[in-house]
């Protein structure tokens, strides 16, 4: 299949897949609305109730967020949408309590993406969670469980497999027109903004040791609080789990793969000295297929190639591709051939949302189940298990545990804060 005639058939399906959508999204405004909730009215908790609205049909009617601040800004957002105020919880156990709630937005920090899920399931609430599944991987197995035994719709935020140009490289890698894929690399560079990093009071509108939760209760400053949890070692936990996990799920997406043999991991903290995660990381997956290298350094992004720097490599036997969230690329092994380029770019996020609503209405399966998104997390998670330990870590995916290494295998679990408790019992 040569690339350029597979960009006309693409365009072709993606063109009749926007006119389904259309038809869909008009069906729904006008059938009865579902009632949703948001847990977590952060940045992209809100993110994600924007798009409900922007797909149609639905009706916010309770909020949740232990900072009271967030909490009035959004609420003043959804009355502005849908002409009346959501009820606002402080607690998520009372919003999930709110009459007549049909399904839930989980969108806190890791931390807090655990017991609000189990809780919404006992509740029997259809469910958007954020990525990643869990903070750790017996987390992540309860999850799953959880959700296999019961009949709700659950969607988690791996919105790339909306992706257009991850979908149509998806489909030209599995055509075979690369031939067999013998290596995929995969990266994320840029320059990390630090911020007061000092302990100090929270913010007066901030409940602090609520939104620790189950985690460490570190003291509170600005470089570890709203957004810049993702490079806190306790509750983030570093720059792959929070942004490179997209990558890694896109990976085993197209490979058709579930989750890596072994993992080792190299880096440290070399110039952002403020945070507890690695700046500077190379992450060696070993999977059936082929071997996947992740790497990030979170300075000195100034980039002999920028057009790079954010993206994967598929190196196959006939060609490689370069893809990313708006292209990809196809480089021929032929000596001086020129690269085929293909932009497809699309609101991904919007998509997966929409394609949640969609799913909760026709009962259908959604494109992100919590046992796919358990691969992701746990590839990921077993990455920083490798870098904190210094070891080579063996996965068995039958007995779902570390083998061959206790220190590491008692890195599965996070010893939960008082007094709440971790749902894994094994």
């Amino acid at each position: 299949m040569s690339a350029n005639h597979f960009n006309r058939r693409q365009f072709i399906g993606t063109a009749a897949a926007g006119v389904i959508g259309l038809a869909a999204g008009r069906a729904a405004a006008q059938s009865k609305p579902l009632k949703l909730g948001l847990i977590g009215c952060g940045w992209y908790g809100n993110v994600v109730l924007n798009a409900a609205f922007q797909a149609g049909g639905i009706e916010c009617i309770a909020l949740c967020d232990v900072d009271s601040e967030h909490l009035a800004k959004s609420a003043e957002e959804v009355q502005k949408k849908q002409g009346f105020n959501p009820k606002t919880f402080k607690d998520f156990r009372d919003l999930l309590e709110t009459p007549g709630l049909q399904a839930v937005i989980i969108a806190p920090p890791p931390q807090w993406h655990a017991l609000p899920f189990l809780a919404a399931l006992e509740r029997g609430l259809d469910i958007y969670l954020e990525k990643p599944l869990a903070y750790d991987i017996c987390e992540g197995q309860v999850m799953v469980e959880a959700a296999k035994k019961s009949d709700r719709i659950v969607q988690i935020g791996f919105q790339r497999r909306h992706s257009r140009a991850i979908r149509e490289a998806r489909e030209y890698i599995r055509s075979g027109a690369v031939g067999r894929v013998v290596q995929v690399d995969a990266q994320i560079h840029y320059d990390a903004v630090m911020r007061d990093a000092a302990p100090q009071a929270p913010p007066a509108s901030l409940d602090w040791d609520f939104w620790c939760g189950p985690a460490p209760l570190l003291p509170y400053s600005p470089n570890i609080g709203h957004f810049a949890w993702r490079l806190e070692k306790a509750y983030g936990n570093g720059h792959l789990v929070d942004w490179g996990i997209h990558w890694i799920d896109a990976i085993r997406w197209i490979l058709n793969e579930k989750m890596p043999t072994s993992v080792t991991a190299a880096g440290g903290i070399y110039v952002k000295k403020q945070i507890t995660t690695p700046d500077t990381l190379t992450v060696h997956f070993e999977f059936e297929t082929c071997p996947v290298t992740w790497r990030h350094r979170l300075w000195g992004a100034r980039e002999v190639h920028p057009e790079t720097q954010n993206g994967m490599f598929f190196f196959g036997e006939k060609a490689t591709v370069f893809l990313n969230d708006s292209r990809w690329v196809v480089y021929p092994n032929e000596r001086n051939a020129e690269p085929v380029v293909h932009e497809a770019r699309n609101d991904a996020g919007a998509e997966h949302v929409a394609d949640w609503l969609e799913a909760v209405r026709t009962r259908r399966q959604p494109a992100c189940l919590p046992q796919d998104a358990f691969f992701s997390s746990a590839t990921v998670q077993l990455a920083m298990i490798a870098y904190e330990t210094k070891s080579r870590v063996d996965w068995d995916a039958s007995a779902m545990t570390i083998p061959n290494e206790a220190s590491a295998a008692r890195l599965l679990k996070r010893e939960y804060r008082a007094p709440w408790k971790h749902p894994f019992k094994g």
